[in-house]
C-alpha cells in the first residue's frame, strides 16, 4: 500500500513537472513566435502546437489540424514551392527549410520561417515529420526598411559623391591597415573595386597628390595621436590618371566616455573646388581691374546705413587699408568735402526717396588730407528695400585734371589759330584791300552814270535803272567779301556745329585769296562734285582749314604760278574727301609727316603752325589729312571728313 502511494506521489510529480515543462515550452514558443508541428506521414495527420495556431490567426484546439485548410492558407504563389520542398525531404531524407508567407483568416499576410526533419523507422520507411515554424514577419519588415535605409544612403552617396568610412585602430593602436571600413561611394570616389577591400596606409598615401602626400600623412598622425576629428580638402590620383580633389571629414567616436575609433564622410569636391578656384581668379581679375581704373564697387542699405560689400578698391579710393576692416558708413560720408556736402545730400537722398538710380560728382578728404574728385554711380532694385543700392565709386581726380588742362590747351589752341588768321590777314592785306575796293570804285562810277541819266530832260529812266542795279550788285559783292572776312577774322571758336555745304565755303575761300593768286600768277580751278557731302562742321574752323591748304598752294607757286585745283567729293564710305592740287616745288623727300609737326616750316616769316591746326581741326571731326607728291609736278593736300550725321538729342 505505502510503495503504491509512493508511485502515485512520483507519478503525480512527474505529471507536474511534465505540465510546467509544457507550460514552459508553451512560454518560449509564445514569446519567441515559433510554434511546432508533427506530421503523421502514415495517417497523413498534423497535430499543431498551440502557438502555431496563433502564428496562422487561428484558436488553439485539440486534435489534429485539416490539411486541405493549411495548403489554403499558405499564400498561392509560395504554395507549390513550400510542398515540394517537403516532398523532397520526405523522398531524400534531407532537412528541409522554407520561408513562405501565410494568409491568415483575416487577410493579414505574415511571413514564416519553416525547418522540418523525418524521422524514419528500421526499415528506413519515413513515418513522421517534426518541424518549427517561426513568425519572423517583424524580423523581415525590419530587414526591409533596413535594406530601404541602405539603398536609399547609397543612392545618396552616389548622388552627393559622399561616403562614409571608419577606422577601429585609429586613436587606439597604430597599425598597417588601421582597421579601415570604407562604403561603396568611397571606393568609387578612389576610382578602386570594393573586391579587393579598403587600402591599407601605404597603399592609401600612394592614392593621394604627392604635393598633397606629406600633409596628409601629418593630419593622420595628428588624429591617431591626439584623437581629434578633420577636415581636409587634398587632391587624389586615381589609377587611371585622373586628378580629384577630395574633401575627408572625421568625428571622434565616444560611447559611455570611452573612445572607440573614428568615422566621418569623404565627398567628391572637385567639381565645387574648381568653381570656387574660378571664382578666386575671378576675383581677383576684377579686384586686379578696378585697382587699374580706381572704381570700387559696393552695395548698401544708405538709410539703416548697412553695407553688404565693399570692395578693397573703394576703400583706397577713400584712404582706408583694406587690412583695417570695416568701415562703417558713417565715416566714409563724413569724409565728403565739406563745399560738396549740401548738394550731396540734396542729389543723394533725393535719388533714394524717389528710388531712382543716381550718378553724382563730388569730392572727398582723405585721412592724410588729400583732396579727391570722385564719381559715384548708384542703382536701385524696384524689387528691394527702399534706401538698398548696388553700384561703383571711381576716382576721377587725374581725369578732372586732364580735363581742365585738355580746356587749357584748347583755348591756347583756338587763341593760336586766331593769331594764325590774324597773320593770314596780314599777308592779304593788299589783295583784299584791292577786292574790297574794287566793287566800292564800281559803284561810284556807275552812281555818277545814274546822276547823269537822272540830269537828262527827259531823264532816262532805263538807263538809270540798270545804273541802280550796277551798284546794288558791287555793293553786294563788297559785302559778301566784309563778312567773310569777319566771319573768319572773329576772335575764338564757336562751339555750335551745324550743317555746312563744303562748296559753299569753297566758293567764299576763292573769292578772298583770287587777288593773291592772281598776283602770284595762280588760277584757281574748283572741281566740285554733285555729290558732294554735306557735313557738321564749326563754320569758321572749316574756313580756316582751306585757308591755310589755298595759301600754302599759292606760296608753293609763287615763283613761277600755276594752278590750284579744289576737288571736293565722296569717298566709297561716303564720308567727305577734298584734294587741294598745286603745280608747285612739292614736298620735301622723305618729310611729308614732318610738315604738321608744331613750329615745322620752310617759309622765311611762317609760324610753322598752319598745318599743325589744320591737322588738329580735322582730327577733331574724326577725319584725317595728309600730303602726296603729284607725278607731274607739286603737291596734293588731301582730307576726309565724316557725312552729315543727326546733331545729338
Amino acid at each position: 500500500m505505502t510503495e503504491r502511494i509512493r508511485h502515485d506521489e512520483e507519478r503525480q510529480a512527474l505529471s507536474r513537472k511534465l505540465e510546467e515543462s509544457k507550460a514552459r515550452l508553451e512560454e518560449a514558443q509564445r514569446v519567441a513566435h515559433i510554434g511546432h508541428y508533427e506530421w503523421n506521414l502514415i495517417a497523413n495527420r498534423v497535430t499543431w502546437s498551440d502557438e502555431l495556431y496563433r502564428i496562422y490567426g487561428l484558436c488553439p484546439q485539440e486534435g489534429p489540424i485539416d490539411m486541405a485548410m493549411v495548403s489554403e492558407m499558405i499564400h498561392p504563389e509560395d504554395r507549390e514551392h513550400v510542398f515540394r520542398s517537403a516532398e523532397e525531404a520526405i523522398r531524400s531524407g534531407v532537412h528541409t527549410e522554407a520561408e513562405h508567407r501565410v494568409v491568415r483568416p483575416g487577410g493579414e499576410v505574415r511571413i514564416v520561417h519553416g525547418l522540418g526533419t523525418v524521422k524514419r523507422d528500421a526499415s528506413g520507411r519515413a513515418y513522421e515529420m517534426f518541424g518549427t515554424v517561426q513568425d519572423i514577419t517583424d524580423r523581415k519588415r525590419a530587414e526591409q526598411a533596413l535594406q530601404r535605409s541602405q539603398f536609399y544612403l547609397s543612392e545618396g552617396e552616389r548622388l552627393g559623391h559622399m561616403g562614409s568610412w571608419s577606422s577601429r585602430d585609429l586613436g587606439i593602436r597604430w597599425s598597417d591597415d588601421l582597421g579601415i571600413y570604407w562604403s561603396d561611394e568611397v571606393y568609387k570616389i578612389y576610382g578602386l573595386d570594393p573586391k579587393n577591400g579598403a587600402p591599407n596606409l601605404e597603399q592609401y598615401l600612394a592614392a593621394i597628390h604627392p604635393q598633397d602626400r606629406a600633409s596628409m600623412l601629418e593630419t593622420i598622425k595628428g588624429m591617431h595621436e591626439k584623437r581629434c576629428g578633420c577636415d581636409v580638402t587634398k587632391r587624389i590620383v586615381r589609377p587611371d590618371g585622373e586628378v580629384r580633389y577630395v574633401r575627408c571629414v572625421g568625428v571622434p567616436v565616444v560611447e559611455d566616455g570611452v573612445f572607440k575609433g573614428l568615422h566621418g564622410t569623404t565627398m567628391d569636391v572637385t567639381e565645387q573646388e574648381l568653381l570656387t578656384q574660378e571664382l578666386r581668379r575671378e576675383q581677383a581679375y576684377l579686384a586686379e581691374a578696378q585697382s587699374l581704373t580706381h572704381a570700387g564697387s559696393w552695395a548698401c542699405n544708405f538709410l539703416s546705413g548697412q553695407i553688404f560689400h565693399l570692395s578693397d578698391e573703394a576703400l583706397r579710393i577713400y584712404g582706408f587699408d583694406p587690412s583695417e576692416g570695416p568701415i562703417p558708413f558713417e565715416r566714409l560720408y563724413k569724409a565728403t568735402y565739406p563745399e560738396d556736402e549740401p548738394f550731396l545730400r540734396e542729389k543723394f537722398y533725393g535719388a533714394i526717396q524717389s528710388r531712382m538710380d543716381y550718378d553724382i560728382e563730388y569730392r572727398i578728404v582723405r585721412p592724410d588730407g588729400t583732396i579727391r574728385t570722385l564719381r559715384s554711380l548708384g542703382h536701385h532694385n524696384p524689387a528691394q528695400e527702399i534706401g538698398e543700392y548696388i553700384g561703383i565709386t571711381m576716382d576721377i581726380t587725374e581725369r578732372k585734371r586732364a580735363e581742365e588742362e585738355r580746356e587749357r590747351l584748347r583755348q591756347l589752341e583756338a587763341d593760336l589759330a586766331h593769331i594764325n588768321r590774324v597773320n593770314m590777314m596780314g599777308e592779304l592785306a593788299t589783295a583784299l584791300a584791292h577786292e574790297i575796293k574794287q566793287p566800292i570804285a564800281a559803284s561810284i562810277t556807275s552812281a555818277n552814270a545814274l546822276l547823269r541819266w537822272l540830269a537828262h530832260d527827259p531823264p532816262d529812266l532805263e538807263r538809270a535803272r540798270a545804273a541802280a542795279v550796277r551798284i546794288e550788285q558791287d555793293s553786294n559783292r563788297a559785302a559778301d567779301v566784309i563778312n567773310s572776312l569777319r566771319s573768319f577774322y572773329r576772335t575764338g571758336t564757336p562751339a555750335e556745329r551745324q550743317i555746312v555745304d563744303v562748296r559753299e565755303i569753297i566758293g567764299e575761300m576763292t573769292v578772298l585769296l583770287r587777288i593773291e593768286a592772281g598776283r602770284h600768277s595762280v588760277t584757281i580751278h574748283p572741281e566740285l562734285a554733285a555729290d558732294t557731302p554735306r557735313i557738321r562742321a564749326n563754320r569758321v574752323q572749316l574756313q580756316q582749314v582751306f585757308m591755310n591748304l589755298m595759301l600754302n598752294a599759292i606760296e608753293a607757286m609763287k615763283d613761277a604760278g600755276g594752278e590750284l585745283t579744289v576737288r571736293s567729293g565722296a569717298n566709297p564710305e561716303g564720308r567727305l574727301i577734298v584734294s587741294i592740287i598745286d603745280t608747285g616745288v612739292g614736298l620735301p623727300a622723305g618729310r611729308s609727316e614732318q610738315i604738321f609737326d608744331p613750329f615745322h616750316t620752310t617759309k622765311p616769316q611762317g609760324t610753322g603752325m598752319g598745318l599743325t591746326i589744320t591737322r588738329s581741326i580735322v582730327e577733331s571731326y574724326g577725319g584725317r589729312v595728309w600730303g602726296t607728291v603729284n607725278e607731274d609736278a607739286g603737291a596734293t593736300f588731301h582730307f576726309t571728313l565724316p557725312g552729315e550725321t543727326k546733331a545729338p538729342a
